[in-house]
């Protein structure tokens, strides 16, 4: 991902032992492990989200009276229930 060899993440490991010191070090480390997890969950639910959304959007049918099922939808989903027609009043 980030293209790091051996050289490169000693290096960072020694200024991090540094800068934090030997006794916060496994501290700090988990706390950027869990910040790191959460992130990593965080992005993979919105893009499912996104990815369903764009799902739906491409899976709609326009609409079209004469096509109504009144049987449960392919999802096992309940039918779209009709409207029913406005009443007109005769004088």
């Amino acid at each position: 991902m980030f293209n790091v060899g051996p050289m490169e993440l000693i290096v960072v490991l020694l200024v991090a032992l540094l800068v934090v010191g030997p006794k916060r070090l496994p501290e700090v480390g988990r706390s950027i492990g869990k910040s790191l997890r959460e992130f990593r969950r965080a992005t993979e639910e919105v893009r499912y989200s996104f990815e369903s959304s764009l799902d739906d959007e491409g899976h709609e049918e326009p609409d079209n009276p004469g096509s109504e099922q009144d049987d449960a939808g392919s999802d096992g989903s309940e039918p779209a229930r009709r409207q029913p027609a406005p009443r007109r009043d005769e004088d």
